[in-house]
């Protein structure tokens, strides 16, 4: 099978030796052999691994992403960010925190804006109903 990691700064990944695949989505762990049904699905901050025909294993590190197999043989991820190393427990340890501390920021910063949005709303009713009231009593 053909494996090929792509983010916004390029591909990571681009292997043909791919025997089988191992990801994760929202429903749980699963694998890929040649042959498999085509179908697409979303990846959280996780660790794709692969064997090669010889048996060697290979991980990725992925920041969210879009898995989708065609063919039978074709596997293709697109993610935020990519990170391909040999060392899976550094690659849990050292990449995956890194993502999950990025997801914490992001989810703060939402939040940080839309209190600021509700105070701008609060602000400009406040500001509507003083207009209101002087063209009462004019």
């Amino acid at each position: 099978m053909n494996l090929t990691v792509t983010t916004p700064l390029g591909i990571i990944i681009d292997n043909e030796n791919v025997f089988s695949l191992r990801a994760e989505d929202a429903t749980g762990s699963f694998g890929i052999l040649s042959g498999h049904a085509d179908f697409t699905t979303v990846l959280g901050n996780s660790v794709i691994s692969w064997c090669n025909e010889s048996g060697e294993m290979s991980y990725c590190a992925v920041c969210k992403g879009l898995l989708t197999v065609t063919k039978g043989s074709q596997i293709f991820i697109a993610t935020r960010e990519a990170v391909a190393g040999s060392d899976l427990a550094d690659l849990k340890n050292r990449v995956l925190a890194k993502y999950h501390l990025s997801d914490e920021n992001e989810i703060k910063s939402r939040l940080l804006q839309e209190r600021l949005h509700a105070e701008a709303i609060k602000n400009i009713q406040k500001y509507l109903h003083q207009e209101d009231r002087f063209d009462a009593s004019t």
